[in-house]
């Protein structure tokens, strides 16, 4: 019944401080163990998402910038879709991006137009940082994600123009309420789920999952088991009034449920 697990990162399996608990850790290692395969999908760029793998001590497939890079546990790139370089280049400029941090996630690098210690700090468990970049004079090529961190009144007003501006020529979402994410129209985290089970010969039907985020609509509006956070953003409980809710990232709560569904105590 319970064949794979797939879960989002920031929200869902990461405590508060954006780390891994050793108990949600031993959990994974002992499922991986038993032959079940793992899934992390998360709008986190790949290299940020290697090292929180090894950090967890397992071999996983990857899922990252929601759905736009797919890597096997072995890194080998399986699946990879980029915005249209011109629509990243219009992007970039201040009708878009004034007022608000912009992030690129390309393949090896996470590109921001200047320095900001939070985000470093966010990614302190797996050493991953940023490049500051002149991004309004960037070529756009190779680019699997737009991020764009502002309050969450700001990034409406950047939503509404990039709908007015793209239309569905775009896949746009949200992470945390404060990070609007952007990638290629035809990105996504189920997708992307697809794909990996595809690879595994497995079925959504038998798939777990985990989220708490905007961007976790998809995945969990597909598979057969899936899970909301008790920290869930209200909207994506909305939208998924059928999906039953766990409790906090900050309990290891996917953990928990885990070890209860394959009774593992």
């Amino acid at each position: 019944m319970y064949q794979v697990i797939a879960s989002d990162l920031d929200g869902t399996l990461l405590d508060g401080d954006h780390t891994a608990s050793a108990f949600t850790a031993q959990t994974l290692q002992t499922l991986e163990a038993r032959g079940i395969p793992l899934i992390i999908a998360t709008g986190r760029h790949y290299c940020d998402v290697r090292g929180i793998r090894a950090a967890l001590g397992i071999r996983a497939h990857l899922v990252t910038s929601n759905g736009a890079r797919i890597h096997d546990p072995d890194n080998r790139q399986i699946y990879a879709k980029n915005i249209a370089p011109a629509i990243v280049r219009e992007m970039m400029q201040p009708e878009f991006s004034d007022g608000a941090q912009v992030n690129l996630y390309l393949d090896e690098e996470w590109l921001v137009g200047e320095e900001c210690d939070w985000l470093l700090e966010m990614h302190k468990d797996s050493g991953f940082t940023y490049r500051v970049a002149d991004l309004p004079n960037h070529d756009g090529e190779g680019v699997g994600k737009v991020l764009y961190i502002a309050d969450p009144e700001h990034l409406a007003k950047i939503e509404a123009k990039l709908y007015e501006r793209f239309g569905h020529g775009l896949y746009i979402t949200y992470s945390l309420p404060n990070c609007l994410e952007i990638m290629a129209p035809t990105v996504s985290k189920g997708h992307a789920l697809q794909v990996v089970l595809d690879e595994l010969d497995l079925h959504m039907k038998d798939c777990v999952a985990f989220g708490d985020g905007l961007n976790d609509l998809e995945m969990l509006g597909t598979v057969g088991h899936p899970f909301l956070m008790g920290n869930a953003n209200a909207k994506l409980v909305a939208l998924l009034p059928d999906v039953p809710q766990i409790g906090r990232n900050t309990d290891a709560s996917v953990a928990l449920k885990l070890r209860e569904l394959f009774k593992l105590d």
